[in-house]
């Protein structure tokens, strides 16, 4: 794709891949968008009559264009799987060339481009983490990982933390920590139970320091163990690095504790990893960062950017071989799709073509963290900042010393003003960024240059002016 723009350097419209120019600024376009959105599409975790999404007309790279040809640079990936950006040229046409030879195959047939990608994701799997099973998203990956674990071990009980989202199917969304799970939870999966992980700034466990905090919360899983009865428990189910719920990066000793605990009790650890998984923190995995292996990896997201949906759960020897002779009760009509799998493939050479694992980590701890940690000199908003690679978070505060949050938690309608004001503020000066409940979230594509990630970060800088007004000078 080609964008145009006059001699004023204002988008004028783009060509697409055949050729053919779109203008923008096409009103006729944009309102049939409109109104076949609003009249007839049934949006996710909305009340229907109080949105109004913005109709999109183009993407490239790290940027996206709405009609009248303004440009948004997707500082949140779109959902923190926009890994490769907009329109990849080595993705769209990996997708081309496999539909072109064989659009679909069915999962109990052998297919050489999920094989390949089956390949490939074992070889950058941690320890004995050999087989994959492909599913068509994060949710149903976690669902799966969940039936594996039971039926494996004959217990039924999985352990999960609060502030934690693990997808929106039955037994996922009851794994859920966060208020999403509320509205479900009458109907949701009876197995679950919810435990307390870290969190240094807003401890649960009045520790002084993030070894402190390690110790404390793992002292409190052990009692969660022990008080709900092992023999009754099959997994634990933790993001590596928690996402939407805040960026938190567990402190040192915090993984190999829960580790060594799996082993003393005989519980099966899942990794979620569908959305730091394949590069958000300059990993493969981001476990790999912790030095821990877990006996299943859920991912989804970045493994091909979400082109077209994939994805999966990553499985230990062990627990592969224990089905060599029980069948696995589970699959999808979808699962390892021929057109999702080539993007997959081609998502891998990518990344070692483009060092991608290197540029996310030199941009994160060269650019990212140094501007991140200078505002909690300059802008008595920031309260926190945490993450690793691009992926980081911002916590908004009224007060430090209280750590009282900009808005409440789960705020909306009015509660939930000086968020949106400071989102405002963003998207007005063309950078659309992640925000959630008081946080600022930093996950661009990892294929964005430093230029634009330094423009994303100094529209982040002016909008924190507008969460000052609300913070005491403390």
């Amino acid at each position: 794709m080609t964008i145009t723009e006059n001699t004023t350097g204002t988008c004028t419209g783009y060509t697409d891949r055949t050729g053919a120019f779109h203008a923008f600024g096409d009103v006729a376009a944009e309102q049939q968008v409109r109104a076949d959105d609003r009249g007839h599409v049934f949006h996710s975790w909305s009340a229907q009559a109080q949105i109004n999404p913005l109709p999109i007309a183009a993407g490239e790279g790290s940027t996206f264009w709405d009609y009248d040809g303004n440009a948004y640079l997707d500082f949140s990936s779109q959902l923190v799987n926009l890994n490769l950006g907009h329109q990849h040229p080595d993705l769209v046409r990996a997708i081309q060339e496999q539909a072109g030879r064989l659009a679909t195959i069915q999962p109990s047939m052998a297919n050489d481009v999920r094989g390949e990608l089956a390949r490939r994701i074992a070889e950058v799997a941690p320890g004995d983490l050999n087989s994959v099973f492909f599913t068509n998203g994060g949710a149903d990956a976690n669902e799966n990982a969940v039936r594996m674990a039971r039926r494996y071990t004959g217990k039924h009980k999985v352990l999960s933390m609060y502030r934690s989202y693990h997808g929106n199917t039955n037994t996922a969304i009851a794994l859920t920590g966060d208020p999403r799970r509320w509205a479900n939870q009458p109907y949701a999966d009876g197995g679950v139970v919810h435990f307390f992980g870290p969190y240094p700034y807003r401890s649960e466990f009045h520790s002084d320091s993030p070894e402190q905090e390690a110790q404390r919360a793992l002292e409190h899983l052990e009692h969660v163990i022990a008080l709900e009865g092992p023999a009754t428990i099959a997994g634990i189910l933790i993001e590596t690095v928690v996402g939407t719920n805040g960026v938190l990066v567990p402190p040192p000793g915090y993984l190999h504790g829960v580790r060594e605990l799996c082993d003393k009790y005989g519980i099966v650890y899942i990794a979620d990893e569908v959305m730091v998984g394949f590069g958000r923190i300059g990993e493969w995995f981001a476990v790999d960062a912790y030095g821990v292996v877990p006996d299943l990896i859920t991912f989804a997201k970045g493994v091909n950017s979400g082109y077209v949906p994939l994805g999966g759960v990553i499985i230990s020897d062990a627990i592969a071989h224990f089905f060599d002779d029980v069948s696995f009760q589970g699959g999808l009509t979808y699962s390892g799709h021929p057109l999702a799998c080539a993007a997959g493939v081609a998502t891998f050479e990518v990344f070692e073509r483009d060092g991608i694992l290197e540029h996310v980590r030199d941009l994160g701890a060269r650019v990212v963290e140094p501007t991140l940690n200078g505002w909690l000199a300059t802008h008595p908003s920031v309260g926190d900042v945490r993450g690793q690679g691009l992926f980081w978070a911002l916590e908004l505060v009224r007060d430090r010393e209280t750590h009282e949050p900009l808005v409440p938690f789960n705020a909306s309608g009015a509660d939930a003003a000086p968020m949106n004001e400071v989102a405002a503020a963003c998207k007005a000066a063309g950078v659309w960024p992640f925000t959630h409940f008081n946080r600022m979230h930093v996950a661009p594509p990892l294929v964005i240059t430093e230029d634009e990630l330094r423009r994303g970060l100094d529209a982040y800088d002016a909008a924190l002016t507008v969460a000052d007004r609300y913070a005491s000078a403390s």
